[in-house]
């Protein structure tokens, strides 16, 4: 007897990611969900035959800026310059486009390629007396021009910068232009809250380019606040891009700690910090869904804006707290008293240190056994912070590409004899603890793929190698961008591996990037995203495939 269901994908490489069936060459799919495996009797309304190729479950990014990055895709692309002169370029023929007063944005700058910040003056020149905001790869620095430092009362000693923030001067004491940290949000504030309606088809663009790269499910880390907020309601842009079926992807929002506030309840609720009608964590649907809170402790590496123990090795600072550490620790502690997930952004090793702190007292007052709590990027670790985390649960999410990107300029920004450990992954991996795959796009290319193919090799683009022993196998970073993806977003029984009953969320890939002597390491990230699925519906590459 035949039974009739929605899609059956034949003749495939199925690389399950299932400890109990790790191997198929058939998947069935009804209503959305994986329906069996190398079942005989069934016929599919779809038919595809894969022709040998791979097929994995669908890739997902724990940690990443959905909106931040389809704005950008509006915006001067500065990334990959290698000098200055080209960016001031790009800045003059974007500027003489626009109207005489209109703000230039350019995103994605790199200091340590292009041989320093763009000079405030020059970019005067470039675009011809209007006000310029560019934003540095990092989102944790930006530089401004000349009409833009008086419009936001730097230039009059009228601005108020916020703690936790630093308006650059020179040697004699006369703004750059450079903004760092807190003190970004003095030129937020003129331009945000952005319309919903801009956001959402910001949303869709960053979610067509997701597709195309095998993504089906996102973490946006950090929405409704931050020095790069948005909107005060950035999460009905996503509403509206959902509703009009330009967002693809299945999303987690993490709500910025500045959008949280108290709220009025009764004195016996645990609710008394959180957003309005106490929505926390694991609010929504499996498309759209409240994750953790975000708090963000420390800066950048890059920038060299992060809280370190010893300082940096090219330049006499240990970076600093966004706040002051007993405000930051008493958010968080409010925020896991309400019953909220907590992942901090925590950077250099002291702000490590505060975040694991934070998270011990945290789960001492108020003990939750499946609190899941995350240092986001948690890019400087010692040893001693290791055995900690995994002692404490604490979940680390690293970026890997960083290392290809921006891997040189961190290692000389910790020198020599701490760049081993920078961006750690097999030492965590031994510790008992999970790695999450992520990108923080678009601070780095977001590709899955190539974010795989740096937890492999952790070379950096002159060819050097960081840390050599932290690298893993290639079934390792796979099962980083799948199950601990989907672990760490508290999904692992509804995706994350290609298991009957759960999401038909999947990628086929033009080779099994498993297998070692088909695809070497150093070919991992130019792989063949064929085809993308979420819930069974083909979001990339149907035409191919002739559906």
């Amino acid at each position: 007897m035949t039974f009739d269901v929605d899609m059956v994908v034949r003749n495939a490489a199925v690389v399950t990611m299932d400890g109990e069936r790790p191997r198929a060459r058939t998947l069935a799919v009804h209503h959305g969900r994986v329906l069996a495996l190398d079942a005989d009797g069934l016929r599919g309304r779809v038919e595809i035959d894969a022709q040998g190729a791979a097929l994995v479950p669908g890739f997902g990014d724990a940690h990443n800026h959905m909106a931040w990055f389809g704005q950008g895709l509006a915006a001067i692309d500065l990334t990959g310059l290698t000098d200055l002169t080209s960016l001031y370029e790009r800045v003059a023929l974007r500027a003489v486009t626009l109207p005489a007063d209109a703000l230039v944005v350019g995103t994605g700058y790199d200091d340590t390629a292009i041989g320093g910040h763009p000079q405030r003056a020059a970019l005067d020149r470039a675009a011809g007396g209007r006000p310029v905001w560019l934003q540095h790869r990092s989102g944790h620095v930006c530089t401004v021009n000349s009409p833009l430092l008086k419009q936001i009362g730097v230039l009059d000693g009228t601005a108020v910068v916020p703690a936790g923030g630093v308006v650059v001067t020179d040697d004699a004491g006369e703004p750059t232009g450079v903004l760092e940290e807190q003190a970004q949000s003095l030129v937020v504030g003129l331009v945000v809250p952005y319309p919903a309606a801009e956001l959402a088809t910001a949303i869709g663009r960053a979610s067509a380019v997701y597709a195309a790269e095998g993504l089906t499910h996102v973490t946006e880390c950090g929405i409704g606040g931050g020095w790069i907020g948005r909107s005060p309601v950035e999460l009905a842009a996503y509403q509206r891009a959902r509703d009009d079926g330009s967002l693809t992807v299945r999303v987690q929002l993490m709500p910025a700690a500045d959008a949280l506030h108290g709220l009025r309840g009764h004195a016996g609720d645990d609710e008394q910090f959180g957003l309005d009608l106490g929505v926390r964590t694991g609010f929504g649907d499996d498309r759209l869904r409240i994750g953790p809170m975000k708090i963000f402790l420390d800066g950048s590496l890059v920038a060299r804006t992060a809280a370190m123990v010893e300082p940096f090795c090219d330049r006499h600072s240990h970076g600093y707290f966004q706040d002051d550490p007993d405000t930051l620790r008493g958010r968080l502690l409010d925020a896991h008293a309400a019953g909220w997930r907590i992942a901090a952004h925590a950077i250099g090793d002291r702000a490590v240190d505060l975040a694991l702190d934070s998270f011990a007292e945290a789960q001492a007052r108020h003990p939750r056994p499946d609190a899941r709590p995350r240092i986001e990027h948690a890019a400087v670790t010692t040893p001693a912070q290791v055995e900690r985390m995994a002692q404490l649960g604490v979940t680390p999410v690293p970026q890997l590409r960083f290392l290809y990107e921006i891997g040189d300029t961190m290692a000389a920004a910790v020198g020599e004899e701490r760049a081993g450990g920078l961006y750690r992954h097999a030492a965590f991996l031994r510790a008992g603890l999970r790695v999450p795959g992520s990108s923080d796009r678009p601070v780095a290319t977001g590709a899955p793929l190539l974010g795989m193919q740096s937890m492999v090799q952790r070379r950096t683009s002159s060819g050097a190698v960081i840390g050599p022993d932290e690298r893993v196998d290639v079934l390792t970073a796979l099962r980083a961008y799948t199950l601990d993806a989907a672990w760490i977003a508290g999904e692992e029984r509804e995706r994350g591996s290609l298991t009957p009953g759960k999401l038909a969320d999947f990628v086929l890939l033009g080779d099994d990037i498993t297998d070692e002597m088909a695809v070497p390491a150093d070919r991992i990230g130019s792989t063949e995203v064929v085809a993308t699925f979420v819930g069974g519906t083909c979001t990339h590459g149907g035409p191919a495939l002739g559906i």
